[in-house]
């Protein structure tokens, strides 16, 4: 009898720690994603703020499924994304010095997770500020935007 409540026991302990383990693998994932997510935004903020345009498209999905939502509605494509900025940020007086705040991170599943925010721009004569959603996916083992939507 004695063994048996020994062996029940045992086999409740084992699987404790199998789930202490398994929640902690899952947490560290999770951490590691929302670093490697930050360190995308913040690459994007040195690029911005270099005036490099180009560079800052790297944090998103070189796609022709790439989604942009602005003022204007959706718009699809990469190249597409990347001629609108290079239109309405000409040069680096007009994209000002980029900074984002408020950032919330939600996980959806292995491969995709939500972020939003707050983006704004010191200019010599203006301020603009707005907020923004990311879908980030991981794509070839790198997390990249595939649809923004800023306001």
């Amino acid at each position: 009898m004695v063994t048996f409540f020994y062996f029940r026991a045992m086999r409740n302990i084992i699987i404790l720690f199998t789930i202490i383990i398994l929640f902690q693998a899952c947490s560290n994932n999770i951490g590691n994603d929302v670093a490697e997510i930050t360190k995308v935004m913040n690459e994007q903020v040195a690029a911005w703020n270099n005036g490099d345009i180009t560079t800052y498209m790297q944090g998103y999905w070189n796609n022709d499924s790439l989604q942009f939502i602005g003022s204007k509605g959706p718009k699809y494509g990469y190249q597409t994304t990347l001629e609108n900025y290079q239109r309405s940020y000409p040069d680096k007086a007009a994209m000002g010095e980029l900074h984002f705040s408020s950032l919330q991170y939600k996980r959806l599943s292995n491969e995709y997770y939500y972020v939003t925010g707050a983006w704004s721009l010191t200019r010599e004569k203006d301020n603009p500020h707005g907020y923004f959603t990311l879908l980030f996916r991981k794509v070839n083992d790198k997390w990249v935007i595939i649809a923004d939507h800023s306001s």
